[in-house]
C-alpha cells in the first residue's frame, strides 16, 4: 500500500480529520497557532497535493465532471458517452459559459492556487530555529511546482485568467484576468525556481513529493507546447541525467504494481479502501467497460501494425480481427469485442459500447485483495509525467530543429520498449523532416493514449479542427453537425465568476 498518502486537510481552508482536531479549533490555527515549524509546514503542504485528487483534476469521474484523465475526449481519441460530464457537450458546441465543467474546473485549480499562496507566504516565514534550511527550500519550492501546475492549466485551456500569487482580503479580490504572455512568464519562473530548489529524489517512503526532475519535465512540457524547441531540447539533457528509466512492460506499467518505477516522473498518488475516497479514473462497471470514456475507431485504427506499417498498408492487418498483429500497446489500451474485462466474473466484452471499443488502459479487471469492487473507488496512481514523454519531447523538439538522427533514436527507444520494430528498421534513418514530424506525432499518440494530453497535442500543432473532422467520421457518429455551434480551443471563464467580479471580461470567443 501506498507509505505516502496526502492528508485531507489544509488549516484554515479544508476541514480535518479527527487526528487533527485535537489541536485546536480551525480559527485559533488559522490564527497564529499553526504555521510555527517544519511539522507544519508539511502538513500545509499536503494540503496543496490534496487538492490534485479532486475528481475534476487527477482523480476523475466514473459518473460526473470529468476529469483530467478523461480529457482525451476534448479531442479525437476518445468518445465521451456521458456527454454531461463536460468533454461530450464541449465538442458538441452545446457548452456556455454557464456549464457546470467550466466552473468545477477553474474553481478546483484556483483553490489549489489559493493553498499554493498560503504555503509559499507562511513557510518562508517560519523561524530558522524551527526548520532546517534545506527542509524550508524543498517545501517552497514544492508549493512553487504546485503552483505553477495548476497555472498551467489555466493556460492552456482557459489562456487568459487572473495571476493571483499572495493571500487576498476579500477587497483584494476582484481582480481583472491576465493576458497569457503574462501567464506564460510566472509559470516558467515558478519551475525554474522549484527545480532549483527541489531534491532529485526522497526516501522511499516519501515517494510521491515533486522532485527536481518533476520540475524540469514540467518545464519542458511547458516550453513544447510554447514551441521554444531549444529550450526543451537543454532541459530534457538535464533529465536525462537523473536516473530515469522505461519500465520494461508497457502493460504493467498502469497499475498499482508499477506505481514506483523509475519511468514515473511525477504522479498524483491515491489508495483505495473502505472508504471510497480513492481515485474514479481505474473504476469500471461490471456490465460494459467504463462506458463514459470509450477508444474511438480513429484512434484504434491508428495503432501500427507488428511490421511497422500502418494498417492502411500492411499484409498483416486483418479488418475482421483488427486487435490481431498489432502494436502491443492497442491490446494493453483497449478492450475489443470477446476480451475479458471483468476478471472475477470471466465476463466478455460484448462490443456493446458506441464505439465498439472499451477503455482498458489504467482500468482495473478485479476485486481487490480487500474485497473492493471494479466500480468503487481505486487505488491506481496517475502519472502526471513519465520518462517516455520526456523522451517523446526531446525527440519533437529535436525533429522540429533538424537534428534527424538523435530523434530517431529516441523513437526506436519506445518501439523497442513496446516489442515494436524500430523507426530505423522500417523508414531507414535518412527521414525527410516533415515525415519524422508525423512519425513523432504518431508515437506520441498511441504512447500517450488516453493519459489527458491529446487536447494539450492538438491544440499546440493547430489540429483541433482536423481532430474534430476524424472524430466526426468515425462510423459512430458521435460528432453531430446539427450541434457543432462553436468550436471553440479556449473554455470559457464560468458565468458564475463573471457575474461576481466586474474587473474580470470574458474570452472574446464566449461572447
Amino acid at each position: 500500500m501506498k507509505k505516502l498518502i496526502y492528508i485531507l486537510c489544509f488549516i484554515g481552508l479544508a476541514s480535518c480529520s479527527e487526528d487533527y482536531l485535537e489541536r485546536g479549533s480551525l480559527t485559533q490555527l488559522a490564527e497564529g497557532n499553526f504555521w510555527q515549524n517544519e511539522k507544519d509546514a508539511l502538513l500545509g503542504i499536503n494540503g496543496v497535493y490534496e487538492v490534485l485528487q479532486d475528481r475534476v483534476l487527477y482523480s476523475g469521474n466514473l459518473n460526473g465532471i470529468a476529469g483530467i484523465p478523461q480529457h482525451d475526449s476534448f479531442a479525437d481519441n476518445t468518445f465521451n458517452n456521458f456527454k454531461f460530464e463536460g468533454p461530450g457537450n464541449f465538442v458538441e458546441g452545446r457548452a456556455d459559459p454557464a456549464f457546470g465543467f467550466f466552473n468545477s474546473f477553474w474553481t478546483s485549480l484556483y483553490r489549489g492556487i489559493g493553498r499554493a499562496n498560503v504555503a509559499v507566504e507562511n513557510i518562508s516565514r517560519i523561524p530558522d530555529s524551527n526548520i532546517e534550511p534545506d527542509s524550508r527550500a524543498a517545501l517552497v519550492g514544492q508549493a512553487k511546482f504546485l503552483r505553477a501546475l495548476f497555472y498551467m492549466n489555466l493556460a492552456v485551456y482557459f489562456e487568459d485568467a487572473p495571476l493571483i500569487t499572495n493571500t487576498q482580503t476579500l477587497e483584494e479580490a476582484y481582480v481583472p484576468k491576465n493576458s497569457y504572455e503574462e501567464l506564460r512568464a510566472f509559470i516558467i519562473s515558478e519551475l525554474r525556481m522549484a527545480a532549483d530548489a527541489l531534491p532529485e529524489s526522497y526516501p522511499a517512503s516519501q515517494f510521491g513529493y515533486a522532485t527536481k526532475g518533476a520540475a524540469l519535465s514540467l518545464l519542458a512540457r511547458f516550453e513544447l507546447y510554447n514551441k521554444n524547441y531549444p529550450e526543451v531540447i537543454r532541459l530534457t539533457t538535464e533529465i536525462m541525467s537523473l536516473g530515469y528509466q522505461l519500465h520494461p512492460n508497457y502493460a504493467e506499467l498502469f497499475t498499482e504494481a508499477a506505481e514506483q518505477s523509475p519511468e514515473v516522473v511525477f504522479s498524483v498518488r491515491f489508495i483505495q479502501d473502505q472508504s471510497n475516497n480513492g481515485e474514479t479514473f481505474s473504476s469500471t462497471f461490471l456490465g460494459i467497460p467504463k462506458t463514459n470514456v470509450q477508444p474511438m475507431p480513429n484512434m484504434v485504427n491508428a495503432y501500427l501494425c507488428i511490421d511497422g506499417l500502418p494498417i492502411t498498408s500492411s499484409p498483416l492487418y486483418k479488418p475482421a480481427k483488427r486487435n490481431e498483429n498489432r502494436d502491443p500497446r492497442l491490446a494493453a489500451s483497449v478492450y475489443f469485442e470477446g476480451d475479458i474485462f471483468v476478471q472475477h466474473l470471466n465476463r466478455p466484452f460484448r462490443g456493446n459500447t458506441a464505439t465498439k471499443f472499451g477503455l482498458k488502459k489504467y482500468v482495473r479487471d478485479n476485486i481487490s485483495p480487500e474485497g473492493i469492487d471494479i466500480f468503487a473507488a481505486g487505488g491506481q496512481d496517475f502519472y502526471v509525467i513519465r520518462y517516455a514523454e520526456v523522451l517523446l519531447m526531446r525527440a519533437e523538439a529535436l525533429a522540429e530543429t533538424g537534428q534527424v538522427a538523435e530523434s530517431i533514436t529516441l523513437l526506436d527507444q519506445l518501439r523497442t520498449r513496446a516489442k515494436m520494430p524500430t523507426v530505423t528498421t522500417v523508414n531507414g534513418s535518412n527521414i525527410p523532416q516533415e515525415e519524422l514530424i508525423n512519425l513523432v506525432k504518431l508515437e506520441r499518440r498511441v504512447e500517450l493514449a488516453f493519459e489527458g494530453l491529446r487536447f494539450f497535442d492538438v491544440k499546440r500543432w493547430s489540429e483541433v479542427e482536423a481532430a474534430y473532422a476524424r472524430a466526426k467520421a468515425d462510423p459512430v457518429g458521435p460528432y453531430n453537425p446539427e450541434y457543432r455551434g462553436r468550436l471553440s480551443e479556449v473554455f470559457a471563464i464560468p458565468q458564475s465568476e463573471i457575474d461576481a467580479n466586474p474587473s474580470l471580461v470574458q474570452n472574446p470567443v464566449w461572447n
